[in-house]
């Protein structure tokens, strides 16, 4: 569904991605794993047609990307959930997921989709009509998720959807990863917590300074103790 080849990117004159080379196939759960800084964000931002400058290849469902804006690429069907999460101060949960739906063609369907995704995640089923901001941070990441995932994408990129949500939560959220993947979606994760991205995706590119070092199944990179040692305490 998705390949990446070459990819390089550039911060002003920082040289940030380089030759990044990435495939991820329809109906997998692929991680991006490695230490702060290693350029995990700046390839998830230049999939999506966040970067200013970039240079390779991104192809989607077949499709050559880069160059294309990334509205265009939301229309293709990918999305991204960044790690800020983005929630719209003074909409409530519902307007918040109305937006998600902005440009796309399933809009007139708007409050069907909305019943829809409220059962996939009854925390804001309960809170349609709350001011967003006023629920806890791992309630918005679940708002964040279900924005992007309201327009019925066919890959989504989750920026570490993990970060500062207490653990009942992140075992709520990783259980709702799994059932995207039984329902036909698509992942492609960046994830702090590495062991708990390892036990649900099927591989995972180890990146270091811009550029991919390694790449296996999960369970294999799970059995590695250099893998464990380098990275899952980060």
């Amino acid at each position: 569904m998705l390949r990446i080849s070459n990819l390089n990117a550039w911060y002003g004159s920082s040289h940030v991605l380089q030759d990044i080379s990435i495939e991820v196939a329809k109906g997998e759960i692929v991680c991006l794993i490695g230490r702060n800084g290693a350029g995990k964000t700046t390839t998830l931002k230049s999939i999506m047609g966040l970067m200013d400058r970039t240079r390779g290849s991104v192809i989607f469902k077949d499709k050559e990307l880069l160059g294309q804006p990334a509205h265009m690429r939301f229309a293709l069907g990918l999305a991204y959930v960044p790690e800020e999460r983005r929630i719209v101060q003074g909409l409530s949960v519902r307007e918040n997921l109305r937006l998600g739906l902005v440009a796309s063609p399933e809009k007139k369907r708007e409050a069907e989709l909305i019943e829809g995704i409220a059962k996939i995640f009854p925390r804001l089923a309960e809170r349609l009509d709350q001011e967003a901001l006023t629920m806890s941070g791992g309630e918005q990441q679940m708002l964040a998720i279900a924005r992007a995932m309201i327009a019925k994408p066919d890959l989504i990129m989750l920026d570490e959807p993990s970060e500062g949500i207490m653990p009942v939560l992140v075992d709520e959220m990783f259980e709702l990863f799994r059932d995207m993947k039984a329902q036909g979606t698509t992942v492609l994760l960046v994830e702090q917590n590495v062991e708990l991205a390892l036990d649900i995706a099927d591989r995972a590119y180890v990146l270091d300074q811009g550029a991919v070092v390694h790449h296996a199944a999960a369970r294999e990179l799970l059995a590695d103790n250099d893998i464990k040692e380098r990275y899952c305490s980060v």
